[in-house]
């Protein structure tokens, strides 16, 4: 257990005092916020009985709230008192003539029942579609510029069991926190006991810890490398058929392509990043490093080509000490002598290129090629063995580069076969993109990917649920969640889902509201160590008490995208299915509900790609076609409708050719 104090100082709040603690204005400011895409949840309330087969168990306990809106509820009313009856009519006066509307009518027949309501469904029919689920923008969250003013702390006071974090939500009572997530009583100093006495007004606390920094910690924002890892092998002399600006039609070559895109690369980068670190590495049957291109060359060959270590050792040593705007020249003439042939050792350049780019945290490997790899490490074209050990060596350099802070992308050229779904997992582990591109494309397809938009390194993410709760489909099979995310860049948002153990049900029930907890910790630009931590409370409730016309359906259609795209790579084929028929159920019931947006259509298509793709396959990601598996690598990171990439991938004609 650690127990240390915070950075400035609080109010004290005394033990007889029932207002809320005064907590600082971090949490205020925050809060609203935290309003938007940072941290949602599908759903307004905790579902406590659904079961992993879809089914909904019953409980003796349960709230009666629906969704959004709780109903007040007590003991039954009072039964009607007995009606008076009107004095009886004296028998000697005569009877009232019958009006019509008076006369006799036979009985009527009972009324017919009430339809029932479709936003609350029949138990057998309902979730099959886990809809606890939770949504980090990580994107926004670890983008400091955007807490600016906040207040920090220096270091947060954790649980000796289960690392939970103290916060304003937190209970403590004469120096004693009994953790909110495991039960367990940790001892806290007599200041931090006094300003979480009490309740705190609200439901989520969000809260910044900066360690303080030496001189040796700071780095320059602009101190980050891209590096250029080009095929020339023998199959870039293919040629395309290219209209020019002027009208008549050119062929053009693959490399001749690449070269031109190249150019224009370097010289939007000299514009818009000068100071940025830019190197050249090639591959063909033997790989070469140029850097920055004002040095001799070095060249990897023949037995070098299946030594990892000699590989890292050597590029790990090859200095680029200058920026494009000393060796923008030197880069440029590199790059227009570059000639197409040989075989193609994609695996030991991607290697350097790593390795080369790892002593500068936040710097990317831009890897173009137009074939498989067929020499050296990671090499494809081998027996059924050979493939295991090939995607097992990509899975590795990729969890190397993630460590370094280094993000891979991988783009390769339409109607080429280069296995994408195997190399393909280096950009999916490390944060970065895979493209497929035509000439005409390539040039602003490898500019948007240069573009400096690292937010975080060595991020790890950390979601904290009370006893009780697990996450599906993650290793961890209890109520913490520990991800290592690595890099973090613009627009980045990634989800989990959560459920209740069916034994831990009732007890979940009866504490009416449950805490959740993120801590992010991770690296600025700057290698500023921050650690942000964000409590919420959520009531709960049973799934027969949920509006499912309210749910927030673009963070469970983000999440059936990325869980399923996952599912599909691992070759869990039948299991994405069943989630995405569910998930398409849902989306259909809820249209009945209320009119369907714009966006909600969109992520509907998100469905029936993956539907398309998955009948379409066999059981592993390698029967998957480059076309295919560029969409569900994209399809994994997925997010809300807003950036206009997800347009592009879902296109349906685009989908139907990639399958």
């Amino acid at each position: 257990m650690h127990s240390t104090s915070l950075l400035h100082d609080r109010k004290a709040v005394s033990s007889t005092d029932c207002a809320p603690p005064r907590c600082t204005q971090t949490t205020t400011k925050i809060s609203a916020r935290l309003c938007g895409s940072q941290m949602e949840f599908a759903c307004s309330h905790v579902v406590c009985n659904w079961g992993p087969d879809g089914s909904a168990g019953n409980s003796e306990f349960g709230p009666d709230y629906e969704n959004s809106t709780i109903l007040q509820t007590g003991p039954l009313p009072p039964p009607l008192p007995p009606r008076r009856l009107r004095k009886p009519r004296p028998t000697s006066l005569p009877n009232m003539p019958l009006l019509s509307s008076q006369l006799p009518v036979t009985p009527l027949s009972l009324p017919p029942p009430v339809p029932p309501r479709l936003d609350l469904l029949e138990e057998e029919n309902r979730f099959k579609v886990n809809i606890n689920v939770i949504s980090l923008g990580l994107g926004k969250l670890a983008d400091m510029s955007q807490d600016v003013g906040l207040e920090t702390f220096q270091n947060p006071v954790i649980c000796g069991k289960c690392s939970a974090a103290l916060s304003c939500l937190s209970s403590v009572w004469k120096k004693l926190w009994v953790c909110e997530f495991c039960g367990y009583e940790n001892g806290v100093d007599e200041s931090l006991a006094q300003v979480c006495i009490g309740q705190r007004a609200g439901v989520r606390t969000d809260d910044l810890y900066l360690p303080r920094m030496s001189e040796d910690d700071y780095q320059n924002l602009e101190d980050t490398m891209v590096v250029f890892c080009v095929d020339i092998s023998g199959s870039m002399t293919v040629t395309t058929e290219v209209t020019s600006d002027s009208g008549p039609t050119l062929h053009i070559s693959r490399l001749e392509g690449i070269q031109d895109a190249l150019q224009k690369t370097l010289t939007f980068t000299l514009q818009q990043t000068p100071h940025r670190r830019v190197a050249l590495v090639t591959f063909n049957d033997e790989v070469v490093i140029y850097g920055d291109g004002s040095r001799t060359p070095l060249t990897i060959k023949d037995w070098a080509l299946v030594d990892y270590e000699h590989i890292w050792k050597q590029a790990l040593g090859y200095s680029v000490p200058h920026c494009i705007a000393e060796t923008y020249q030197h880069l440029t003439q590199r790059v227009k002598e570059l000639r197409e042939n040989g075989a193609t050792a994609l695996g030991p350049a991607a290697l350097a290129a790593v390795a080369l780019a790892s002593k500068y945290p936040g710097s990317k490997v831009i890897l173009c090629t137009d074939g498989r790899a067929n020499i050296g490490l990671g090499d494809m074209e081998q027996a059924q063995s050979s493939y295991a050990e090939a995607l097992y060596f990509y899975r590795e350099l990729a969890l190397q580069a993630v460590e370094k802070g280094v993000i891979i992308s991988v783009m390769s050229f339409k109607g080429t076969d280069c296995c994408l779904a195997g190399i393909g997992r280096m950009a999916d582990v490390t944060g970065g993109r895979v493209n497929i591109v035509s000439i005409g494309t390539m040039a602003t397809e490898i500019q948007s990917i240069s573009e400096d938009n690292v937010l975080a390194t060595s991020v790890t993410a950390t979601l904290l649920a009370p006893h009780g709760v697990y996450f599906p489909y993650e290793e961890e099979n209890n109520h913490k969640l520990v991800r290592e995310i690595g890099n973090v860049t613009k627009g980045l948002e990634i989800t989990f889902q959560f459920a209740v153990k069916p034994d831990c049900m009732d007890y979940c029930l009866q504490r009416n509201t449950l805490p959740f907890q993120l801590q992010l910790s991770f690296k600025t630009r700057d290698q500023q160590k921050v650690t942000r931590i964000i409590t919420e409370q959520r009531p709960v409730a049973t799934s027969s008490q949920i509006l499912l016309g309210r749910l927030n359906t673009a963070v469970l259609a983000v999440h059936c995208a990325q869980l399923c795209a996952g599912l599909t790579m691992e070759g869990r084929v039948t299991e994405a299915q069943r989630q995405l028929a569910a998930q398409q159920d849902l989306l259909h019931h809820i249209s009945r509900l209320r009119p369907i947006q714009k966006e909600e259509s969109i992520y509907g298509n998100w469905m029936e790609t993956m539907t398309t793709i998955c009948g379409n396959m066999k059981a592993d990601s390698q029967s998957l076609s480059d076309e295919a598996a560029e969409v569900v690598y994209q399809m994994k990171k997925a997010r809300s409708i807003t950036a206009p990439v997800q347009k592009k991938t879902l296109g349906r004609k685009k989908v139907m050719e990639a399958v």
